[in-house]
């Protein structure tokens, strides 16, 4: 009996003990999770996929934002520069991936213990170009054509400064694009591109503003017109220098002004790329791009005469080429010694018709009459001649009748 009463107190002991180190253990790992982060080791994106802590569960969102949803919460670097480690936990549940319910370890996936990492990154700059490798693991697609964009080959060259995803899309703040269904560019978001790229390209966004097409766009909302991106590209953005772009940058600016419902829309004739293409300009400029697509070529495309950023409505009276004396100064460009009249000579991109250049139309169409009907009379009188000829020898042939 006496014996049986020891077992039990050593059981009851034991359990005692055992709960008593549970308690604590619970206690200290609470404690570490609330410790400031301004104290401890701060993260470094890493190259791998785990999104969970050391027990196996993902750690969720409340438990980050315990520290980064402080506002003031920051480090300095080695630098001396200030990294704003604070998260607004708004800002992110309006973002794209906050609506999917993304969790900051499925980006973040070497913070999901704490404390964190060492943090290497040396400034502002190097943060940024380290998380960007963090967006490679769910837009490969995306990422991998970067790697021929004019952005990926400047990073090579060593210029930090050219853009990574998070210089357009954002970190914490990425919104949705396109619409989910359709793949096809929201119209908010063909309202901000401009404002995008001007953070990096604020001169020439200044000149695009003044344009035809900015002003239509950031005065009007008007998104039928050209972005950024309609003439660049998204993620492959083209270097606009080399001759290739030049020599196909008529089919970039036909992709608009050939369609028939866009251009009614604003009483623009959509003969532009034919009547480009059938001139000695377009014609040679054409030829290169099929045969020497590398060549350069002294030949003029839509923008040496109609301007690139600061493309300006054809009526202006400052710098529309449909004023003369504007056109005349755009031809001088290659004809130094064209006259005031030399202009002239061009129809625009109209094709002749009875409100277009008349004079021009009814001449062609005297022309199509009297043409053939010269040819026509013309063989009508050899073919006339040669039956007569062959009527003539084939009687002398014959013996007289009796």
């Amino acid at each position: 009996m006496r014996q049986g009463r020891k077992y039990l107190l050593v059981y009851l002991t034991g359990a005692l003990l055992i709960c008593s180190l549970l308690i604590l253990l619970s206690r200290v790992s609470s404690a570490a999770a609330s410790l400031d982060i301004k104290e401890s080791q701060n993260f470094s994106p890493g190259p791998g996929l785990p999104d969970q802590n050391s027990t196996g569960s993902i750690v969720g969102n409340d438990v980050c934002l315990e520290c980064h949803g402080e506002p003031g919460l920051s480090i300095t670097l080695t630098n001396g520069d200030i990294l704003d480690l604070y998260v607004n936990p708004e800002t992110y549940s309006a973002s794209i991936h906050g609506q999917n319910n993304y969790a900051c370890v499925q980006c973040h996936t070497d913070l999901g213990n704490y404390p964190h990492p060492a943090f290497t990154a040396s400034d502002l700059r190097d943060v940024t170009l380290q998380l960007t490798k963090v967006c490679i693991r769910c837009h490969s697609g995306e990422y991998n054509l970067t790697l021929d964009s004019v952005h990926s080959a400047a990073q090579a060259e060593g210029m930090r400064e050219a853009a990574v995803c998070t210089d357009c899309h954002g970190s914490h703040d990425t919104r949705q694009w396109t619409d989910l269904k359709s793949k096809i560019l929201l119209p908010s978001a063909r309202l901000d591109i401009p404002l995008t790229c001007s953070k990096c390209h604020s001169e020439i966004y200044h000149k695009y503003q003044g344009s035809v097409h900015g002003a239509a766009l950031t005065e009007e909302s008007n998104t039928d017109v050209p972005t950024c991106i309609d003439c660049h590209g998204v993620h492959n953005i083209e270097n606009p220098t080399t001759n290739a772009f030049r020599l196909k940058s008529p089919e970039l600016c036909a992709s608009c002004h050939t369609d028939p419902m866009l251009m009614d829309k604003y009483g623009i004739t959509t003969d532009v790329l034919n009547t480009y293409v059938a001139d000695f300009h377009g014609t040679t400029v054409t030829l290169f791009e099929k045969q020497s697509p590398d060549a350069p070529t002294n030949k003029p495309v839509c923008y040496d005469c109609h301007g690139v950023h600061d493309i300006s409505r054809i009526d202006d009276p400052q710098t529309g080429i449909l004023m003369q004396q504007n056109l005349l100064v755009r031809c001088k460009v290659c004809h130094p010694d064209a006259s005031s009249n030399f202009p002239g000579a061009w129809m625009s991109h109209y094709i002749p018709s009875t409100s277009n250049y008349a004079l021009v139309y009814y001449v062609n169409l005297f022309y199509k009459f009297f043409i053939p009907l010269v040819l026509g009379g013309m063989v009508a009188l050899v073919g006339m001649d040669v039956g007569h000829s062959v009527y003539v020898r084939t009687r002398r042939g014959k013996p007289p009748s009796q």
